[in-house]
């Protein structure tokens, strides 16, 4: 039997992935300073008249605070643990840790309040250093969500607990200040892991302690 025409399969190439994108330098403080002295004229205002000509050194400093949490690592606030607890194995929770952070979409403020709890496994952590982690992370462009899981997902890597819960109340200018002008208004998150959300009891007790937001599943 004669053979039929022999068939050459194309295998297709994979793209090649493309090029990491090259991050921008960081602008200058000059440079900022000119950036906001924009940002003025574009309100009709004039950045030369007395009560603005010093406006763009002020927002540069301003920046620097409130973007602090860029240069801090919330992990090595919790590097430093305690195991002589006698036996302690019960929940230690911190609530009501106040918080400034800024929305990622407008820049607006977002005030608010965290409320942090965890189940040790051997060792407890200085609570102050749970309101570092707090504001690490707080101290960034944040979207509420994304700051609730950064700040549980800390805790959990680093102290490796039986459990981390971690709620937040805030209120969120972008909403009260623009757009729908909603003022009143506070947005609740939770994030819960290990027997926070295994275990109903223990997830109850700890909303109990801290007020029991409203728009938390116990």
């Amino acid at each position: 039997m004669a053979s039929g025409p022999k068939r050459h399969l194309r295998v297709a190439k994979a793209p090649a992935p493309a090029p990491a994108p090259v991050p921008e330098p960081m602008p200058t403080r000059e440079e900022v300073e000119k950036a906001v002295r924009v940002l003025l004229r574009w309100t009709s205002d004039d950045p030369n008249r007395e009560g603005l000509i010093d406006t763009p050194k002020r927002v540069a400093r301003a920046f620097e605070d409130w973007f602090s949490g860029y240069k801090e690592d919330p992990e090595l606030y919790l590097s430093r643990t305690f195991e002589e607890v006698e036996g302690y194995d019960e929940m230690v929770v911190l609530r009501d840790i106040r918080f400034e952070s800024h929305c990622e979409h407008h820049l607006a403020p977002i005030i608010g309040r965290a409320h942090v709890g965890y189940l040790p496994n051997r060792k407890v952590v200085g609570i102050s250093k749970l309101a570092r982690v707090v504001d690490a992370y707080a101290r960034r462009l944040q979207v509420q969500e994304k700051l609730n899981a950064q700040i549980a997902k800390t805790i959990q890597n680093v102290l490796e607990p039986k459990g981390v819960a971690v709620v937040i109340e805030a209120t969120h200018q972008c909403m009260t200040t623009r757009g729908v002008h909603k003022s009143g208004v506070s947005m609740v998150t939770s994030t819960l892991l290990g027997a926070f959300r295994e275990d109903a009891n223990t997830r109850r007790e700890f909303l109990n302690i801290i007020g029991n937001p409203v728009s938390v599943q116990s």
